[in-house]
């Protein structure tokens, strides 16, 4: 459990290197990236909104990690999701009723596991490798929203804009205070943790798949099945991402663009090994990678950095991350020389 830790304190001391190299004064950045965007209700309302889609992916994503079942598409089923979300908005005949947001709840949910559906079935019967299936598809979805926003669904009213027309109010999340950005999809989030919690901990179910996952030659001796772990990693990581793309087209952004998302598909793949593939600690990696997009985006405003930062401050913290493991699960031994 100190690995996290210890990699979150590596990659504070590596930043403050890199921002002495840049010129910037190392505890002042580090204050405007990690302090002074938790200084304001609109930065914890902020937090908290980022923090939500992480959490939600990442509990998806690590009930497959678990089985060794490795989803590295979430960004494409988020945008599979949004897109379905989306089209049950714009199109749906009533777009006042009170109907509408749970069927973009569903359709979001369905869109994404349908997407991760191709690499599981693909997996079970044809052996591939989950790896790049998933992180081709996202190519594939990230082109076809392009394709939407650029084309049939841009609004025609949104002055060449790529983007679509605003939702209605029937189909989106009510915000806690207007003043404010967060809004009710976080408990979406919350139900989350807790079915994780549920199903890796307490279902014989998620027992099998940490069995399949720790020990593959026990469990099929044992008689699990690969192919459910497979099929239930898959699904489960879809489903999750699918449900964050319906949340934040019908929670922050109101409508679909090519900024669907920052890369929380791919952030939470970190946020979901930070927490050790655990409900809980979910939550806490969610929360420090959260606060690794509010501070990228506060020093890019107040001191002129670059956008990228926050890339490079999640990629250290990734590269420590794994070699902490590394040292925890290896013993490095010095082979004497035989003469």
């Amino acid at each position: 459990m100190a690995a996290p830790v210890i990699a979150t304190g590596l990659t504070l001391l590596v930043g403050s290197l890199l921002f002495a190299v840049l010129g910037y004064d190392p505890l002042a950045t580090l204050q405007a990236f990690f302090i002074a965007p938790l200084n304001s209700l609109n930065g914890l309302s902020e937090w908290l909104l980022k923090a939500s889609p992480l959490i939600l992916i990442a509990c998806g994503l690590a009930v497959g990690f678990r089985a060794n079942v490795w989803n590295i598409g979430a960004e494409g089923q988020l945008i599979i999701g949004a897109i379905a979300a989306c089209g049950v908005g714009l199109f749906y005949p009533d777009p006042d009723s009170i109907l509408l947001l749970p069927l973009m709840f569903f359709a979001g949910a369905i869109a994404g596991m349908a997407w991760a559906a191709i690499p599981a079935f693909l997996r079970a019967r044809m052996n591939t490798n989950e790896i790049l299936v998933t992180l081709m598809l996202t190519y594939i979805a990230t082109l076809l929203l392009s394709w939407l926003v650029h084309g049939p669904w841009r609004d025609p009213a949104g002055f060449n804009y790529p983007q679509t027309a605003l939702l209605s109010a029937a189909a989106m999340f009510e915000p806690f205070d207007y003043a404010y950005r967060l809004n009710a999809s976080v408990f979406i989030t919350v139900v989350a943790v807790f079915l994780m919690w549920l199903f890796t901990d307490r279902s014989f179910l998620g027992y099998k798949m940490s069995v399949s996952g720790a020990a593959p030659l026990a469990a099929r001796y044992a008689g699990f099945r690969e192919s459910a772990a497979v099929w239930t990693g898959l699904l489960a990581g879809g489903a999750a991402a699918g449900i964050a793309g319906m949340a934040e087209v019908s929670g922050p952004l109101g409508q679909l663009s090519p900024q669907i998302s920052p890369g929380y598909g791919f952030a939470a793949i970190i946020v979901a090994f930070i927490g050790r593939l655990n409900a809980f600690g979910i939550v806490l990696g969610g929360l420090l990678m959260s606060l690794l997009f509010l501070g990228g985006e506060a020093v890019q405003m107040n001191l002129g950095l670059s956008a990228a930062l926050t890339r490079i401050f999640q990629g250290i913290l990734l590269f420590f991350l794994l070699a902490a493991d590394f040292f925890i699960f290896y013993r490095l031994r010095r082979i004497p020389e035989h003469a």
